[in-house]
């Protein structure tokens, strides 16, 4: 069963996959994403694989015969790609030289163009799931990348709420953002000529940090080179920060939010950035996500964002000191 099936409460769609249920379990000594598995090429620094177990596809089957006058159902139609970040299995993004960050960068971009030229295709998700905390079962580095059929309800708020601020100020709003994050200075981390890492005033988790592009942006596809070397370094060293708040891989959900595509203009009111999402609150201590914050959407943080902006930019100083390019 592939299908999407329409949510009347939130008017949103759930992607049901229940084919994914029969991934097989991959032996221990044996990664699909190695050179020499036969699944990729003897050689690459970066490489687009194709989901072997999609939960959207170009061609999808026709959904299931349930649909009533109130439940309503789509075809599963998108795209679900892997991005590997390197041949190496166990190496890390922070542990990549910025030359190769800046291969992933340009192939995030030449796939987001891609998927773009689809018109059914409304929005294009770059992520990233680091971790067994959230669920990774393959360590090997590497991120993701979903083409919706549909604005998943999150970036429909989120330009939304773009969008009517624009309309009433006459500015973009995350641009404003921007400017009372550097004025307050606070909860700034680090900052390089294109792009600003900081923990926002309403975050929800305690090490929630965004990469916001500096100029007035809405895509991969709108930088110029050299902001493509800035935000490689920024996505390095950002990743880096965190890993070395404690000393190890720090697990986190990296998403990449940019603007819908085939649904309109939104270039005045809309603004390319990077929001994360680590799951852990201390060294040992994990912020689970319980019936405030599935049930009901309200998030509580147990930290002052300013004071975890103070951790985020030891650890920062420290990672910079670790690095040889």
């Amino acid at each position: 069963m592939a299908e999407l099936r329409y949510h009347p409460l939130t008017k949103d769609y759930i992607m049901i996959a229940s084919h994914r249920q029969n991934r097989p379990q991959m032996p221990k000594n044996w990664c699909p994403f190695c050179p020499g598995s036969g699944k990729v090429p003897d050689e690459f620094d970066v490489l687009k694989y194709d989901n072997d177990f999609p939960a959207l596809s170009q061609d999808p089957p026709i959904p299931d015969d349930v649909e009533t006058e109130l439940y309503k159902t789509a075809p599963s139609y998108g795209k679900c790609e892997v991005i590997l970040y390197s041949p190496k299995h166990t190496i890390t993004l922070p542990e990549l030289p910025l030359w190769h960050v800046r291969k992933l960068v340009d192939l995030w971009t030449e796939r987001f163009v891609e998927l773009s030229k689809d018109e059914k295709i409304k929005y294009v998700f770059i992520f990233e799931n680091r971790g067994d905390v959230v669920g990774v079962t393959m360590p090997h580095p590497h991120g993701q990348i979903y083409g919706y059929s549909f604005i998943p309800k999150k970036i429909e708020l989120e330009t939304e709420s773009c969008r009517e601020y624009y309309e009433e100020k006459g500015r973009c709003l995350i641009c404003d953002m921007l400017r009372e994050e550097q004025k307050d200075g606070r909860r700034m981390v680090f900052e390089n000529e294109h792009f600003s890492v900081f923990i926002p005033f309403f975050c929800e988790y305690p090490y929630g940090i965004y990469i916001l592009s500096k100029a007035h942006k809405q895509n991969l596809a709108q930088f110029t080179d050299e902001e493509k070397d800035s935000l490689a370094h920024a996505v390095k060293f950002a990743a880096g920060t965190l890993d070395s708040l404690f000393g190890f891989v720090f697990p986190y959900m990296m998403c990449m939010h940019q603007n819908p595509v085939n649904s309109g203009d939104c270039s005045k009111d809309y603004h390319f950035h990077i929001e994360f999402f680590p799951p852990m609150r201390s060294k040992d201590k994990i912020k689970f996500n319980a019936s405030s914050e599935t049930g009901v959407w309200a998030h509580c943080n147990p930290t002052a964002p300013e004071e975890k902006a103070i951790e985020l930019r030891d650890a920062y100083k420290r990672f910079c000191e670790s690095v040889k390019e």
